[in-house]
């Protein structure tokens, strides 16, 4: 039976999201399977934590056990040919250090699309402080590439952002993996630029027009982003393109 399943998901490639249950469906692993499927993709998912919130504000997060993690990956892993990988919510160095030692063992050099969720857009805390040290010594290590807002790239810097194509260039530089700085928090006109900075050096970027979106259409952004491009990268396509594609269709 598990051989037939595997089978019979060959005509697409499957992408698996690891990070919170969004009971309101905007974000997390409810958005993340929408992207998936409707850029054509099979999605799985584990789960880190349960929370009860909406477009406003989360009201309760309950934490996922280790055991049922660790559980949830190895059965997908067991039975599935996972293309690329993306996270979400981790929320501690103990679910961190348990996801990356499931995918160093069965996700070896293969596609991994970390978006580093810190912090909500309603204020609440999503990653305790040290978990910061522990993400960029196991997962970002094994990352193809970090997608922070400008908010989570100053934590990682320690400092404000200043020029987004230089500091996206000295996160990658720091991070050793491609990252995308997400402008659209600092944006102060109409016009929105995201910024690529691969391994390498090479950056790219991608200016598009501020959209005028209510809390609830913003809410999970991150999220969909983030998902489009691991489900562009499942399905072949080039760092670049996978960027540049998912944006668009964000915007679209």
């Amino acid at each position: 039976m598990e051989q037939s399943i595997n089978k019979s998901s060959e005509h697409r490639p499957i992408c698996l999201t690891i990070g919170g249950s969004d009971s309101c469906g905007g974000a997390g692993i409810q958005a993340d399977l929408r992207i998936f499927e409707a850029l054509d993709v099979q999605g799985c998912s584990a789960i880190t934590a349960l929370t009860a919130q909406n477009h406003q504000t989360i009201h309760r997060i309950e934490t996922v056990s280790l055991a049922q993690l660790d559980a949830e990956l190895h059965a997908i892993f067991d039975v599935y040919d996972i293309a690329a990988v993306k996270t979400g919510m981790l929320l501690d160095a103990e679910h961190i250090a348990t996801i990356s030692a499931c995918l160093s063992l069965n996700h070896v050099n293969k596609p991994l699309v970390i978006d580093p969720v810190m912090v909500s857009s309603s204020g609440k805390s999503l990653l305790n402080h040290g978990a910061i040290e522990t993400l960029k010594h196991t997962l970002i290590t094994q990352a193809t590439l970090l997608t922070p807002n400008l908010h989570e790239a100053a934590i990682f810097l320690g400092r404000d952002v200043d020029d987004v194509p230089e500091d996206a260039a000295e996160l990658a530089r720091q991070l050793d993996c491609a990252v995308l700085l997400k402008g659209g928090h600092g944006s102060m006109d109409d016009i929105c630029t995201d910024v690529l900075c691969e391994r390498g050096g090479k950056v790219t970027l991608f200016s598009h027009t501020k959209q005028v979106w209510s809390p609830e259409q913003s809410h999970g952004t991150g999220c969909r982003l983030a998902s489009a491009i691991s489900a562009n990268i499942a399905k072949g396509l080039l760092l670049h393109d996978a960027c540049e594609h998912a944006i668009s269709y964000l915007q679209d």
